[in-house]
């Protein structure tokens, strides 16, 4: 088992090992006391919810192959199982179901080591169940308990079945090679195979995607915080590849500039499926702990310290706090204490230009302000791409405008999505031009007698009829927003929409929670929560914080209060309508006009 004492002075000496070793380290290292009681505590609390739940888990498991949640269980239950200040250190409690979890793990594994979460024999998401597994059984091999003997020998067998479907198999995003790298690297520091080292260093040679403002190629929070991440600090700890410390480090200095006051972390630059979606800072809380440690660090210390002193009472996103007991345990230096804090930029305009993201943070207040989706060079709507139409944001405490978008329309060619963003004399400028064609008749040369055109894409959408070889009439679209903020605090949007003469709509969100007041708000039939602004100001208020913005710009049938998103959506039945309570500014162009929040 593991001793407390001895627990408490494991050290990370074997960081740059490319072997594994289990021994504890030499009496001595302080730790953090109060950080340890908070993760024992959050564990204990996280197992006894899994023992009247991970039966279902196992169900879901047998039933449709999903690994990923069996293999975090048996984490979990390792951890507190191992840990001596635990009140389920080596309680039979846990036996069955850390038996259980593990034969139905090894049962429900293909002959290629592989399983079905998410796809069909899917190296990448058993790489997810591996990384859990290769964690647990280090735990358990290292606490040497006779009771669990028959659980480390079927662990051990699916780890071991696992490594040469892991080896040899693929990935789909980018994320994915350093998660297998991870889950693999571990495997081969245990049973050595020069397949495993191979694989790896054939996906590190690749190069990390890494962009040089400190994202990840699919700038995504989610997949930062949740994979690459803790994927990288793993092969720098167990493979010997310390300069990826660096890559970890980079990341995180540049999420300081994403953080929002209430610990929600911005995503709206994301490629990945949380670009519209909320994510939470204390995915990062071990990456920063870690690093703090490790560097001497003060602000990342101080992410680190915010963290533990909002303990349980925050949003802790899909990992909860309870299943990191297994990783301090695992990497016992995380337990040391923090160095000395330094404060977390709380005032600073920050570019990201590799993002095409600003960040103005002033207290409490922040802003976003967006112009870096695919969509103008892609021109498409896929998964992969970024093409969340929100091009600015804002707070002022609990009152939050989470999402002001432009929809014109323009031979439904859906929202404004900036085709740059550029720093300007007092402000950033946002600029699009979209154009839409009329086909003139076909040349004699391209004419068919029979009919038969090759099925072709306009731009918009498709036909028979041999678009390439036809005149084009063209009408344009010409958009541009410069934003700046001014006194006391206020945003000023100045809008210039020219070049064709079509209606359009600027569509505010707010974060639901509060409420509307203004005299010339008027409810839109037929869509929940939604409002026009006639005329005058407006506001949003959350207690004591308020949002003021405005004004309205009239009504009428040559500018509906419709919001447009675009063929590529409405063909589908899709939607871009976010959640939240909206507010609709409508016009119509040749538009000139101010939009100010304050």
């Amino acid at each position: 088992m593991i001793a407390r004492r001895t627990f408490l002075a494991t050290t990370a000496t074997a960081a740059a090992a490319t072997e594994i070793s289990d021994a504890p380290a030499a009496a001595g290292s302080p730790t953090d006391a109060a950080f340890m009681s908070l993760l024992t505590e959050t564990a204990d609390r996280r197992a006894a919810e899994l023992l009247t739940t991970y039966g279902e888990t196992v169900t879901d498991l047998r039933d449709r192959g999903r690994a990923r949640a069996a293999a975090r269980a048996l984490r979990t239950f390792t951890s507190v199982y191992v840990h001596e200040d635990s009140a389920y250190h080596h309680s039979r409690d846990l036996l069955g179901p850390l038996g259980e979890l593990a034969d139905v793990l090894a049962a429900e594994q293909y002959d290629d080591g592989l399983y079905d979460q998410g796809a069909v024999h899917s190296p990448p998401d058993t790489a997810f169940s591996v990384v859990d597994l290769n964690l647990a059984y280090a735990l358990l091999e290292r606490d040497g308990h006779r009771a669990t003997e028959g659980v480390r020998r079927t662990v051990a067998g699916v780890l071991r079945k696992a490594g040469p479907g892991l080896a040899h198999g693929g990935v789909h995003t980018a994320n994915h090679r350093w998660l297998v790298c991870s889950a693999l690297a571990r495997i081969h520091g245990r049973w050595p195979d020069p397949a495993y080292a191979r694989r790896i260093d054939a996906w590190l040679a690749e190069g990390i995607d890494r962009l040089p403002g400190g994202e990840y190629s699919e700038r995504s929070p989610t997949y930062s915080a949740v994979v690459t991440n803790p994927a990288l600090l793993t092969l720098a700890r167990h493979y010997g590849r310390t300069e990826l410390y660096g890559h970890v480090r980079a990341n995180l200095k540049a999420t300081l500039f994403v953080i929002e006051p209430n610990g929600e972390v911005e995503s709206v630059h994301s490629r990945r499926q949380d670009q519209t979606a909320l994510r939470y800072l204390p995915e990062f809380w071990l990456q920063y702990r870690e690093m703090a440690i490790r560097d001497g660090d003060g602000r990342f210390a101080a992410v680190a310290a915010l963290l533990h002193e909002r303990g349980t009472e925050q949003t802790f996103g899909e990992t909860p706090l309870g299943d990191r007991l297994a990783e301090v345990l695992d990497r016992p230096e995380l337990a040391r204490p923090l160095p000395e804090t330094a404060r977390l930029p709380e005032e600073f305009v920050h570019h990201d230009t590799d993002c095409r993201l600003v960040r103005v943070r002033r207290g409490t207040d922040t802003a976003t302000i967006f112009g870096g989706t695919d969509f103008p060079e892609k021109q498409a709507i896929s998964s992969g791409l970024s093409t969340n139409p929100t091009f600015f944001k804002m707070r002022k405490g609990a009152a939050i405008l989470d999402s002001l978008r432009l929809s014109p329309q323009f031979f439904s060619l859906g929202h404004f999505r900036a085709e740059g963003l550029q720093r300007v004399d007092g402000g950033w400028r946002l600029h699009a031009e979209v154009r839409a064609a009329f086909h003139q008749p076909l040349p004699p040369q391209h004419r068919r007698a029979d009919g038969d055109y090759p099925l072709s894409n306009d731009g918009r959408f498709w036909s028979a009829m041999d678009f390439p070889h036809r005149t084009k009439e063209w009408r344009t679209l010409r958009t541009e927003i410069l934003v700046r903020q001014v006194s006391g605090g206020a945003w000023e949007l100045d809008f210039d929409v020219s070049q064709s003469a079509v209606p359009l709509a600027l569509e505010l969100c707010f974060r639901r929670g509060g409420s509307l007041t203004g005299d010339g708000l008027t409810p839109v039939a037929g869509q929940a929560d939604t409002y026009q602004l006639v005329s005058g100001e407006a506001a949003y208020t959350v207690g004591d914080d308020r949002i003021v913005f405005g004004p309205g710009n009239g009504a009428g049938g040559k500018q509906p209060s419709v919001v447009d998103a675009g063929e590529r959506y409405s063909w589908m039945n899709g939607s871009l309508t976010p959640d939240g309570i909206r507010v609709l500014i409508t016009g119509r162009s040749p538009l000139r006009y101010r939009l100010t929040i304050a």
